[in-house]
C-alpha cells in the first residue's frame, strides 16, 4: 500500500504562484511514475503533469506547459509541483496519483490517490 498526503494548496490572485506538495509513504519501491491530477466542479479529473521515478522524464498537459513544474524529492519521498502565472481556469482540486503500471495522463493507469489540495485562483 501507498498513502499520498498533498498540501500547500490555497488561494491566489491570477498571475501568482503555489507549491504543491505530495509526500508518500509505505510500499513506495514499485512506483514507476507519479502525477498530479486536477478536477473543477462538474468536469472530469485531468492530467496536469507527470514524472518517471527511475528516470525522472517528465510530461506535461499542453493548458500547463511552460507554467508547471513537476519535480520529486526520491530521498524524502516527495513529489512536487510548482504553479505559476496561475490562470482562473487552473481553480480545482489537485491530487497526486502514483502507478505501478505506467506513465500516463490519463487516471486508469494510477494504483494510488491522495485526498487532495484546493487550489484557488482569483481574476
Amino acid at each position: 500500500q501507498v498513502q499520498l498526503v498533498e498540501s500547500g494548496g490555497g488561494s491566489v490572485q491570477a498571475g501568482g504562484s503555489l507549491i504543491l506538495s505530495c509526500a508518500a509513504s509505505g510500499y513506495t519501491d514499485n512506483s514507476a511514475c507519479m502525477a498530479w491530477f486536477r478536477q473543477a466542479p462538474g468536469k472530469e479529473r485531468e492530467g496536469v503533469a507527470g514524472i518517471y521515478t527511475g528516470s525522472g522524464s517528465t510530461f506535461y498537459a499542453d493548458s500547463v506547459k511552460g507554467r508547471f513544474t513537476i519535480s520529486a524529492d526520491n530521498a524524502k519521498k516527495t513529489l512536487y509541483l510548482q504553479m505559476n502565472s496561475l490562470k482562473p481556469e487552473d481553480t480545482a482540486m489537485y491530487y497526486c496519483a502514483s502507478s505501478s503500471i505506467a506513465c500516463a495522463l490519463g487516471p486508469d493507469e494510477y494504483n494510488y490517490w491522495g485526498q487532495g489540495t484546493q487550489v484557488t485562483v482569483s481574476s
